[in-house]
C-alpha cells in the first residue's frame, strides 16, 4: 500500500516499520504459496519443456492430470519448502523495499506530506522493490524448479530395472536428480519412483558443482521480471483501489474494504504475470536445463540471451508464454489473498 501523509507522521522506528511489513508480507506469502504451489508446479514443467523434441504435456490440464496420476498429492506439491521459503522473502522484501523507498522519494523530492506520490514514482518504489528482492529469490527459485522438474528426468531404467549401483552413481553425478538417458518420459510409467534429494540436498549439490555464482544462475530473467513484475504489482493495486475509493466518495488507502482489496490485487496479480512472462520462461528452463537437456558441450554455463534465442527458434511468441495461461489464473486469487490479508493486518495492527 502507499505511505499515506498520516503514516508518515507516525512514531515508528524503521526497525518497527520494517518487523511489520516483513511480518505481514510473510504472513501473506505464506499462505498464497499453499494455494498456488501445484499451478507453479505445472508452470515451470511446461516452461522446462519448450526446448525438447517431444513434449511431455499437451498443455497445463494434461500436466496437472498427469502429475495427480503418477505422483499423487505429494507430487503436486514437489518443492513446496523452498517456494514457502521464497515466498516469504520476496513479499516480506516486497513490502518493505516499497515502503522504504516511497519514504525515500519524498525526502530527495522534497514532496511535503500532504502530497500524495504519483503513480510513477509509486512505479519507481515498486521496481526497486522488485530489484532488491531479485537478489534473495533467485537462489531459492533454482532450488524450486530443480525441485520441480525432478520426476520429469527420472529414466524408467534408474526407476525400475536399473541396479542400485548404477542409481546411486547416476545420482550422485547429478544429486539434483540424473539426467535423461534416453527420450522415455518418467511419467508415462507404472513404475514407483525412488526417494528424491530435498531441497538442502538440492542446494548443496549446486554449491559443490558450481560454486555460490551458481546459486544465482538464471538471476538476469529474475531481475527483469522482478524489477518490472514489481512496478507494475503495486501500480496496478494502487490504481485499482484509487478507483475503488472513489467511487463512495472516499479517498484514504486505509478505508479499503476487504473485497476491494481482494479486487485490486486480483488486477495487481494480472498485471505481474502478463508484464515480462517471457523473462521467467527463460529463467526457468536455465535453471532447468541440466537435469533435463544435460550438461553442454565443454561444461559452459547456459546464459539468458543463448536460451533465449533457442526458445524463439524452437517455438517463437508461443513457447515464450509456455504456462501463461495458468500463471495469470492462479495469480488472481493468489495475489488477491496476498493483498486481502497484508492489508487486513496492517489495519488491525499497522
Amino acid at each position: 500500500m502507499e505511505v499515506t501523509p498520516e503514516e508518515l507522521q507516525t512514531t515508528d522506528s524503521i526497525t518497527i516499520r520494517a518487523l511489520k511489513d516483513i511480518s505481514f508480507g510473510s504472513i501473506a506469502g505464506i499462505a498464497s504459496k499453499v494455494f498456488e504451489h501445484p499451478f507453479d508446479l505445472t508452470k515451470v514443467r511446461l516452461q522446462s519443456q519448450v526446448l525438447d523434441a517431444e513434449a511431455r504435456f499437451s498443455g497445463p490440464i494434461d500436466c496437472l492430470v498427469k502429475t495427480w496420476r503418477k505422483e499423487g498429492v505429494r507430487g503436486l506439491y514437489r518443492g513446496l519448502p523452498a517456494p514457502i521459503v521464497g515466498a516469504m522473502a520476496e513479499n516480506a522484501s516486497l513490502f518493505w523495499g516499497y515502503t522504504e523507498l516511497q519514504r525515500v522519494i519524498r525526502w530527495w523530492t522534497g514532496m511535503p506530506l500532504s502530497q500524495n506520490l504519483s503513480l510513477g514514482q509509486l512505479a519507481l518504489a515498486g521496481g526497486g522493490a522488485g530489484c532488491l528482492t531479485s537478489f534473495v529469490l533467485t537462489p531459492i527459485e533454482l532450488v524450486k524448479c530443480k525441485m520441480q522438474v525432478q520426476m520429469l528426468m527420472v529414466p524408467a531404467s534408474v526407476a525400475s530395472t536399473a541396479s542400485a549401483t548404477t542409481a546411486e552413481a547416476v545420482l550422485a553425478a547429478h544429486p539434483s536428480g540424473p539426467v535423461p538417458a534416453s527420450t522415455s518420459h518418467p511419467l508415462n510409467n507404472t513404475h514407483p519412483p525412488r526417494k528424491l534429494p530435498g531441497p538442502i540436498a538440492v542446494l548443496t549439490s549446486v554449491v559443490r558443482e558450481t560454486g555460490l555464482r551458481g546459486l544465482w544462475l538464471g538471476h538476469t530473467g529474475t531481475l527483469i521480471r522482478e524489477t518490472g513484475g514489481g512496478a507494475a504489482w503495486f501500480t496496478a493495486k494502487e490504481s485499482v483501489a484509487t478507483l475503488l475509493l472513489a467511487r463512495r466518495g472516499a479517498s484514504d488507502k486505509r478505508e479499503l474494504r476487504a473485497w476491494e482489496s481482494g479486487v485490486s490485487g486480483a488486477c495487481a496479480g494480472v498485471a505481474y504475470n502478463v508484464a515480462l512472462f517471457p523473462a521467467d520462461t527463460v529463467k526457468s528452463a536455465m535453471q532447468t536445463e541440466l537435469e533435463l537437456r544435460g550438461p553442454r558441450a565443454g561444461g559452459a554455463p547456459p546464459s539468458f540471451l543463448g536460451i533465449l534465442r533457442d526458445m524463439w527458434r524452437a517455438q517463437g511468441l508461443r513457447g515464450l508464454y509456455a504456462g501463461c495461461g495458468i500463471t495469470v489464473a492462479r495469480a488472481v486469487p493468489s495475489s488477491a489473498l496476498i493483498f486481502l490479508i497484508y492489508d487486513g493486518l496492517s489495519r488491525r495492527f499497522g
